[in-house]
């Protein structure tokens, strides 16, 4: 189903043109009102306009955008849908899962999952991904559905405007919050790895403790504990996370890519991924402002992993100072 957009002038509109108060108002771009004018429908008051005529105060200004559809092939795999609305959805992405195909992934991924959702309801829109997680990271994924709401998202993240917290639980004893403000590229030595240097991109992590876990001496897969932390993104560079914990030297439990450079290991029966998870969002909606929350529950791998963890030893609040001697 197209999408519409309604829009009553005021005293301040008249003398705009429609394509000015599409662009004032409606916070359309330029590529969308082009869109409309060539494929979709303007109309006042129920007659169609061209975007150089003007209206007044009180008429009704109606943007029909063109209808879309995405070439993914349907496939039945599984959705846990956490919000939804007529310009986006939210959906709690299962580990394992990538999020689009790709050379290596044709098939089996997020894209294919509501490809196969939409050819069930009989709908029809573009999928469009606003954000994006790796395979083996789980948590809330953004899907706008139409070129305004994916305009007007993608410009509220780079403006550090939509709220991203992710918890992970990383090797080692965190001794306290803190942020990572180190530039990420490519490893040069490494074909999927990422790395800081000087010359990369740049790349702000925050993060707080929220436990820490001490362990004997020993215990197989970390030197002195682990920490369960929650982290906050001002940057969406690829393994972002993941990269700057290494870098500090608390590499993801699970985390073969980057754990593997210190020696931790753990158990695959433990934690077969690294642990990371997109737990919350906060964002803005496209059309009325409204400020939205989404959250998603620790999925149970990440919780089986923290209950072997909890019982090597003794755990503490984030927030509390800790002498383990």
């Amino acid at each position: 189903m197209a999408r519409r957009y309604e829009y009553r002038l005021t005293e301040e509109d008249e003398g705009l043109y429609t394509r000015e108060i599409l662009q004032r108002r409606l916070g359309f771009s330029g590529r969308l009102i082009k869109k409309i004018k060539y494929e979709g429908e303007l109309y006042l008051n129920d007659v169609t306009v061209k975007l150089r005529e003007k209206g007044r105060a009180g008429d009704l200004l109606t943007a029909v955008c063109p209808e879309e559809s995405s070439w993914f092939d349907p496939e039945d795999i599984p959705l846990d849908i956490v919000y939804e609305d007529g310009d986006l959805l939210i959906v709690n992405k299962q580990p394992g899962l990538v999020v689009h195909p790709t050379k290596n992934y044709q098939s089996g991924t997020l894209a294919n999952a509501l490809a196969f959702m939409l050819a069930q309801r009989e709908e029809s829109f573009k999928i469009r991904f606003v954000n994006r997680l790796d395979r083996d990271t789980s948590g809330l994924v953004i899907v706008a559905k139409n070129a305004h709401a994916q305009d007007f998202l993608s410009e509220e993240m780079e403006k550090d405007r939509v709220d991203k917290r992710y918890i992970a639980v990383v090797h080692g004893i965190v001794a306290e919050d803190g942020t990572v403000d180190a530039p990420i590229d490519k490893d040069p030595s490494h074909a999927a790895r990422r790395h800081v240097t000087l010359l990369g991109y740049p790349s702000v992590t925050h993060y707080e403790v929220l436990e820490r876990f001490y362990t004997e001496p020993g215990t197989t897969g970390s030197i002195d504990g682990y920490s369960l932390l929650r982290l906050k993104l001002d940057t969406g560079r690829t393994h972002q996370i993941r990269v700057h914990m290494s870098h500090i030297g608390h590499p993801l439990v699970g985390d073969e890519l980057y754990g593997g450079l210190f020696g931790y290991d753990v158990p695959p029966a433990w934690m077969p991924r690294q642990a990371l998870h997109a737990q919350s969002l906060e964002l803005t909606q496209p059309v009325s402002g409204e400020r939205i929350r989404a959250e998603a529950p620790v999925p149970a791998d990440i919780a089986r992993c923290l209950e072997h963890i909890r019982s090597l030893g003794e755990t503490t609040d984030g927030k509390e100072d800790h002498n383990p001697a």
